[in-house]
């Protein structure tokens, strides 16, 4: 069982940064997989970032988002930069033991997900 807890989300203007965290308990962080996924309002949920034996980002993200995690402190990272009004949306952070990294349904736990809104 692993417990996630997203935070770092808000309002920030165009081109505005934020740094969300996600934080775990449970099981050893380590032995999974972590993604970041976005859900806008009548949208499916869009994989954003991954972080396992790589790291991966979507298409989206033109090179403005960053992903990192400390294993000693159980929590992974989305650093995102030059943030742009089609970057509102809920943002989630997920954990797989194993499987497909842009998949939603292959992750094994969630969070509560945190509100990005971006607008002047």
């Amino acid at each position: 069982q692993v417990q996630l807890v997203e935070s770092g989300g808000g309002l920030v203007q165009p081109g505005g940064s934020l740094t969300l965290s996600c934080s775990a308990s449970g099981r050893t962080f380590s032995n999974y997989a972590m993604g970041w996924f976005r859900q806008a309002p009548g949208q499916e949920r869009e994989f954003v970032s991954w972080s396992g034996t790589d790291t991966y980002y979507g298409n989206f993200v033109k090179g403005r988002f960053t992903i990192s995690r400390d294993n000693a402190k159980n929590t992974v990272y989305l650093r995102m930069n030059n943030l742009k009004p089609e970057d509102t949306a809920v943002y989630y952070c997920a954990a797989q033991r194993g499987g497909s990294y842009w998949y939603a349904p292959a992750y094994d736990y969630w969070g509560q997900g945190t509100q990005v809104t971006v607008s002047s």
